[in-house]
């Protein structure tokens, strides 16, 4: 941990987004955990059920000024649902140590965003984001803190305190307990910058749950995959396991407390337990708790009607883990494995250790348990090297696996990764030349979404967990499939909040549906 004199000063501008491939990344369509378009009041493009989650917390803030308390924070997550998970832990350590929410950023104390590096764009956010409330600062310098946390600051640590010196706290996503201990050097007059390798503790901190039906339990921290374009590893750390017992006593309290759907977290999960001592009794060679071992441990210590997992690695998809998902009632068939790229070449050059035949394997392996399961995957385009016939094998993977959702983004080179030293001649693909084929893949993605959507016609129902009424027609409720697909249907969302109902499809678009509640 390094800490410096605050000295406020000018703030950099951020450097320009490549706006052609950003408005064609998957992303800004759907992601992993809400997947129609919609935007705030801001004029940001946000997943749909990131909305919804925003307006209920604006109609519900009752303000937060009661005597006794240090002040109101307020945190922005960018990224994924790992990043969701941390925001929530570092909720609950900001409460327990006597801070209260604050509705909005500039009616905070303290101002945290939780930040995601996996391309350039988002890095650039964190700019954007981080400008406007430095500008707060240098009208009242005792007015608000900074906080930028998560990936971006772990991977530019002191060089993000000199090019913005307004921010108060740097701090990675290993240092997510720490918080209030760091805001505590903050108050002291110093600027914090928390990104050393950490060794996680079991954190005793309840998490302030954005959602009080769904929640985010994390298994396992870090990633020792090193894949050739990936920046996780370098700021995550490396793989570190939590107890078993400890994940199951969690998920216990879960569903004490009527919860009715969690999902289990890691950047690689099925990589679960091999850090930890210990060998299977039965000779077997394998590690005394892999993933497999561990599902098997939540799904029989809880009622807890869902049970999800992400993300999968293909490398280490077993059958084992297969057999498990379809012995086991209350675990969702819904599987989130990234294939990335539909070429063997650049699978090889990515190091991701599979080939697209291996990951066809496993999506015949999983249907063939699983009949109705779902299946969503991230891919990569422009990746540097690729040719044009290698991108047409991922276009191949996509329409012949007819996959119900894939994020795609363009290969954004990361600092320190190994493909981003790629620069001899043939290397890096040209952004227009990565644009198409991104419009490409997109459109390819769409058609194979429409035709697993229409799947759910054939179907007698689908259970359906109601999330709360649909906030662009209040006659109408929401909620999720067991495949993870949005599910709208008159009913009354309110009521039927928390509750699992079955609901008939009667229209199918490529990335929701519509259907009629059926009599119980």
């Amino acid at each position: 941990m390094t800490l410096r004199s605050a000295q406020p000063g000018p703030v950099a501008s951020p450097s320009s987004a490549q706006e052609l491939l950003a408005d064609l990344e998957m992303p800004r369509i759907h992601d992993a955990w809400g997947e129609v378009p919609a935007g705030d009041e801001s004029g940001e493009s946000f997943p749909v059920d990131d909305v919804m989650q925003r307006r209920v917390e604006k109609a519900q803030f009752k303000g937060t000024s009661e005597a006794g308390g240090r002040g109101r924070y307020h945190i922005s997550t960018m990224g994924c649902q790992m990043n969701k998970a941390d925001s929530e832990r570092m909720a609950g350590v900001l409460e327990a140590a006597g801070w209260r929410p604050a509705p909005d950023a500039d009616s905070a104390d303290v101002c945290v965003v939780n930040t995601c590096s996996i391309r350039d764009l988002s890095e650039q956010k964190v700019y954007s984001w981080a400008g406007r409330q430095a500008k707060r600062k240098r009208d009242d310098p005792s007015g608000v803190k900074i906080v930028v946390a998560g990936c971006v600051a772990q991977q530019t640590g002191e060089t993000l305190l000199r090019r913005m010196p307004e921010v108060d706290l740097v701090m990675g996503p290993q240092h997510v307990h720490r918080l209030a201990e760091l805001l505590n050097q903050v108050e002291l007059g110093s600027q914090v910058c928390a990104t050393g390798e950490l060794a996680i503790p079991e954190d005793i901190t309840v998490p302030r749950r954005e959602s009080d039906i769904s929640a985010w339990v994390n298994v396992i921290y870090g990633c020792n995959e090193n894949c050739s374009y990936c920046i996780v590893p370098s700021v995550r750390g490396r793989e570190q396991s939590r107890k078993a017992a400890d994940i199951v006593r969690e998920v216990q309290g879960l569903g004490d407390a009527g919860y009715k759907e969690v999902t289990l977290l890691g950047q690689n999960i099925d990589a679960y337990g091999r850090d930890l001592p210990g060998y299977a009794a039965d000779g077997s060679g394998r590690k005394e708790w892999t993933f497999t071992d561990l599902l098997r441990a939540v799904h029989d210590a809880s009622d807890i009607p869902r049970l999800r997992f992400a993300t999968s690695h293909p490398r280490y998809f077993s059958p084992r883990l297969i057999r498990a998902c379809a012995e086991l009632d209350r675990v969702c068939e819904y599987f989130h494995i990234p294939f990335q790229a539909g070429d063997d070449e650049v699978l090889r050059r990515m190091r991701r250790g599979y080939t697209a035949d291996k990951y066809r394997r496993i999506v015949g392996d999983l249907r063939d348990a699983m009949p109705d399961c779902s299946i969503s995957a991230d891919a990569i385009v422009g990746f540097p090297g690729e040719t044009e016939a290698q991108f047409e094998g991922t276009l191949r993977l996509v329409e012949e696996l007819e996959l119900d959702t894939v994020y795609t983004a363009a290969f954004s080179p990361r600092p320190g990764t190994e493909a981003a030293g790629w620069t001899g001649p043939g290397d890096q693909v040209a952004d227009l030349i990565k644009a198409d084929r991104l419009q490409r893949l997109n459109d390819a993605v769409k058609a194979s979404a429409e035709k697993a959507s229409r799947r759910s016609l054939a179907r007698a129902y689908e259970e359906v967990l109601v999330e709360g009424p649909n906030p662009a027609d209040p006659a109408q409720a929401f909620g999720r499939t067991r495949g993870n697909r949005l599910l709208y249907f008159p009913g009354d969302g309110v009521a039927l909040r928390g509750s699992i109902v079955r609901v008939k499809t009667n229209d199918a678009r490529a990335f929701s549906l519509t259907g009629a509640l059926l009599a119980p």
